[in-house]
């Protein structure tokens, strides 16, 4: 009789990962809602079972061991592609009414979202949204290894993983404090921007990078030493005055109907702007679906906010 070889569960897989990626068992245990000798103990039964050992414990925390790190992707693999067998049924058996994991720059969830969620809420009024913020980078890796299921990310982005729907393009808005030279002024030329003193955002932002490189065509100086943590802290550093910015569209549209102690200009000859998109996995079962979805949130964007942002 030959006896059948015992195999990993996927819960032993899913905390072998959450340990690797955490290099923490106190963290993977937290963020997994168990107790960390219940998640001990079924990594020391999933090493015993493969006769390997698969994370190495240090003064500096965990981390996988050599086999442990060859092992770790194909560990994500499984889990992913049972998440997908799981989603395939799930959309099989109840149309649209799942959650859905959806992420956003915080540079444009906040000013976009509130436009679009409450009539996609009523054309797919079984659809649930779990929304979460992050640098798009971030959300990029994320949306490959599962963790979500859709983002919305400024372009360009090529990825053999991810299929790009192009959903709008954002125009960027050049703001002055209230007793800058430039203000009062709607239309400004490029060369009038040279050597200024240009606030931006954190590295980690998308943005920041789109208007570093802008700065080097225009001949103006980045202040690293100032960057902005968020949108607002950049509008507030501008009315201080402690330089001039470069705002998204879409924020200036909702956060600045009443510009306190700030001037917006644009640039004469010289449209500047953003792209954004809407990305998922190209072997996602919701694909389809993902493509009508985007086709309907161009369409609300079109009728809300055709006056701030070009359509594709």
């Amino acid at each position: 009789m030959i006896l059948a070889k015992k195999s990993p569960s996927l819960r032993q897989l899913q905390y072998f990962l959450s340990v690797a990626e955490f290099g923490s068992y106190r963290r993977a245990a937290e963020e997994l809602g168990v107790s960390q000798p219940a998640l001990t103990s079924q990594i020391a039964s999933l090493e015993a079972m493969l006769g390997l050992t698969l994370l190495e414990r240090s003064r500096n925390g965990t981390l996988p061991s050599p086999e442990g790190r060859e092992l770790l992707q194909q560990a994500r693999e499984v889990l992913l592609a049972m998440r997908g067998f799981s989603d395939s049924a799930e959309l099989l058996s109840l149309g649209h009414q799942t959650t859905y994991k959806l992420g956003i720059p915080p540079t444009v969830g906040p000013y976009l979202l509130p436009n679009v969620l409450g009539e996609l809420h009523e054309r797919y009024h079984d659809m649930k949204l779990y929304v979460r913020e992050g640098a798009p980078r971030a959300l990029q890796q994320e949306l490959i290894e599962g963790g979500l299921d859709l983002a919305i990310v400024p372009l360009p982005l090529v990825s053999p993983d991810l299929a790009i729907e192009p959903l709008f393009t954002e125009p960027l808005k050049f703001v002055v404090p209230a007793e800058h030279r430039l203000a009062g002024r709607q239309v400004v030329t490029p060369s009038q921007l040279r050597g200024e003193s240009v606030l931006v955002l954190e590295e980690k932002h998308h943005f920041h990078h789109q208007v570093h490189d802008l700065c080097d065509k225009l001949g103006a100086t980045v202040l690293r030493d100032y960057e902005g943590t968020s949108l607002d802290t950049l509008r507030q550093m501008v009315v201080m005055g402690l330089g001039v910015a470069f705002l998204p569209g879409l924020y200036v549209h909702s956060e600045m109907h009443i510009p306190e102690a700030l001037h917006v200009c644009e640039l004469k000859s010289m449209p500047i702007n953003r792209q954004h998109a809407l990305v998922w996995r190209a072997s996602a079962p919701g694909r389809i679906f993902y493509r009508e979805l985007a086709a309907y949130l161009r369409n609300i964007i079109k009728q809300r906010l055709g006056d701030v942002v070009s359509v594709f």
